[in-house]
């Protein structure tokens, strides 16, 4: 059996990925975030072309409202060794009629959980969209994105729904003002408190600790 890849290899493999590069209008370019301290996950859908253009993920309109959300400064942001930031589709698929095409289906059977698995600080998640909340929530979320993040607290301690921040969500976000009344400050709160914990550091416990 191969040797599991470190995440700095693994990583470095991701970003060269070509396996769906004749189906992306761009060409390939995936984009992603990660390290082994990183204590908050960001699982969101797919690149924009701006990111695209950049190659820095949430590099757009997107980004700043999901900074705005989660009360973190850009800085801490991208810092990778606190803020991992992984899409269901590392590269940007296309326009569709009505926005961005989805996420290609190769990336997360492919990727996600060999990544994931390099993660093993994380506190807490954050499946920003329909597509992490499928993929990470399974059966348990409900029959809408509406109805999923409304239940937010429902996924606490490990994962926490949001609607996508793309200013096409305008709309919904003024239909449902609970979103802003209720949602965001449980999203603060524990983001904080997820950043606020150090690393651990493995292999060194006080006598008599339990190992978490």
């Amino acid at each position: 059996m191969p040797a599991t890849p470190t995440l700095p290899r693994l990583l470095k493999e991701i970003r060269a990925c070509r396996v769906c590069a004749e189906a992306l209008p761009l060409g390939p370019r995936p984009v992603v975030q990660a390290h082994a301290h990183a204590r908050l996950l960001i699982v969101g859908q797919a690149p924009g072309a701006k990111v695209h253009a950049s190659g820095v993920p949430w590099d757009d309109a997107s980004g700043e409202r999901l900074r705005a959300w989660t009360g973190i400064d850009r800085d801490t942001f991208y810092d990778a060794a606190q803020v991992a930031l992984v899409p269901m589709g590392f590269c940007y698929p296309g326009r569709a009629a009505d926005g961005d095409n989805p996420p290609r289906p190769e990336c997360a059977p492919l990727w996600h959980a060999r990544l994931l698995a390099q993660l093993p600080e994380v506190r807490l998640t954050l499946l920003v969209g329909q597509y992490a909340q499928r993929a990470f929530l399974g059966a348990r979320r409900r029959a809408s994105l509406t109805e999923t993040v409304e239940h937010a607290r429902d996924y606490l301690p490990d994962f926490l729904p949001l609607p996508h921040p793309s200013p096409r969500n305008q709309p919904w976000l003024k239909r449902h003002a609970w979103f802003g009344r209720d949602v965001l400050p449980a999203l603060q709160e524990r983001v904080a408190a997820a950043l606020a914990q150090a690393p651990a550091q493995p292999n060194i416990r006080k006598k008599g600790e339990t190992p978490r």
